[in-house]
């Protein structure tokens, strides 16, 4: 699935100029930084409430397809130029991290390993 395909089925909207068009592969929840830096894998669509500039470094230390913050969150226009500049799609979505997972599952979006 495409970024911007799972950006209408979780009512999201696409921060970055960059990215709508990443691959996604699996997917993950988390907002502990040094987990997803431990177990990220390529092409993952991660959700977090986390949205400050090392967000941008941990999804591009693994080539993610996106970063997507739940709940109307959004980062600032500092780290939202960063992940243009490194390919990695940031979305906003309105919806809870529970529901923007179960969508993703539902979708065919599996978990990491």
């Amino acid at each position: 699935m495409k970024v911007c395909d799972l950006i209408s089925k979780i009512e999201g909207t696409l921060l970055t100029r960059e990215g709508g068009g990443n691959e996604i592969k699996c997917g993950c929840v988390c907002d502990l930084l040094s987990w997803v830096m431990a177990k990220g894998e390529e092409g993952c669509a991660w959700v977090t409430v986390q949205t400050h500039m090392n967000v941008i470094a941990v999804a591009s230390l693994h080539d993610m397809a996106c970063v997507i913050c739940p709940e109307g969150m959004k980062p600032d226009s500092t780290t939202l130029a960063k992940a243009d500049e490194e390919g990695i799609a940031v979305i906003s979505s309105p919806m809870t991290a529970y529901r923007i997972c179960s969508i993703m599952r539902d979708a065919g979006i599996v978990p990491e390993r």
